[in-house]
């Protein structure tokens, strides 16, 4: 049953504690709708108090039909709802659509939870969604962080985002939702073969799960989930490693650690100055190991996103351009 299977992640993980105020992110589609069912059952045993967010990104003639379906949605279950509009298109003009969709989405959900004084964003990302991000970063190329793909639970930006899905498949999400007679919102855009996901969904995964591994999607999810507590307990090692220290570094201490460490701590001398490493390559990561070895004392190397790192006499200083 997808309720008691959502029930066992939610523990295992410790995604909701009981008393907790949950933004839920609900665009109208199977997956949010379903999520939405799944906690609002769970509101009297745990005690929790729901916020319905949706975002209309305006990226479709009919969108506006998902905030009137969200709303009933609302209405019916009796759960209040926060709603807005972007123009991502717009929006996109200076940069990815992507990105700036996603950070959209972000800022709107924070600023809801903020308005309504919760801590936590649930979202319906589910196994599916994890095995499909997880080859989609195989095909761009990543390290292990990347290949841990979506954590059950993540902190940003002083919030803690959710997944209560990650372990329920898409078959058994539209299953539940054929038993509850409920009829989600659909975007036919995710059908068009438009985007790299939308290709790995529509056509290389059914690919690979016909002639290589009809579980291969369970086995993506796996490494992510075994992958992510490796990377928990390197990053860990690493942030003891970077004690004291913050975007300057001590060449000597570097040079002394582990490449795995190493890189790591570059990458978090980055963080401390952008809050993420979006766009830093492992070709960058490279390079600025070029930088400590070989290179001599004042050499620079620029980064994307107006970051450089200058190489001191004893110290590597990441700055803002």
């Amino acid at each position: 049953m997808i309720l008691k299977k959502v029930t066992d992640t939610i523990q295992k993980y410790g995604l909701i504690h009981k008393g907790e105020k949950i933004v839920v992110g609900v665009s109208g589609g199977p997956d949010s709708v379903t999520l939405l069912y799944l906690l609002n059952s769970l509101t009297g045993e745990l005690g929790i108090t729901l916020r319905i967010a949706h975002l209309d990104h305006m990226l479709r003639k009919d969108s506006s039909k998902d905030k009137e379906f969200v709303e009933r949605l609302s209405e019916k279950l009796k759960i209040p709802m926060t709603a807005a509009r972007i123009n991502i298109k717009e929006i996109a003009k200076k940069g990815s659509l992507e990105e700036i969709g996603r950070n959209a989405r972000l800022g709107f959900l924070f600023k809801t939870a903020r308005d309504t004084g919760a801590r936590k964003i649930a979202l319906g990302h589910n196994l599916d969604d994890q095995a499909e991000t997880v080859l989609m970063r195989i095909l761009r190329g990543t390290g292990l962080y990347g290949l841990s793909a979506m954590l059950p639970k993540k902190d940003i930006a002083g919030y803690q985002i959710v997944r209560p899905l990650i372990e329920i498949s898409r078959e058994e999400i539209e299953a539940f939702l054929r038993k509850k007679r409920i009829k989600p919102r659909i975007d036919l855009s995710n059908l068009e073969d438009i985007y790299c996901r939308n290709r790995i969904r529509n056509n290389l995964m059914p690919l690979l799960e016909k002639g290589y591994n009809k579980n291969i999607k369970q086995v993506l999810a796996a490494m992510a989930q075994s992958l992510a507590y490796d990377y928990d307990y390197l990053q860990g090692m690493a942030q003891k490693r970077m004690k004291g220290m913050k975007t300057r570094l001590s060449l000597k201490k570097l040079s002394s650690l582990h490449p795995a460490i190493r890189r790591l701590i570059l990458r978090q001398a980055i963080t401390g100055i952008k809050g993420n490493t979006r766009r830093i390559t492992f070709q960058h990561i490279k390079e600025i190991e070029d930088l400590i070895a070989n290179r001599p004392v004042n050499s620079i190397v620029d980064l994307p996103r107006d970051i450089s790192v200058i190489k001191q006499k004893a110290h590597l200083f990441f700055y803002q351009r």
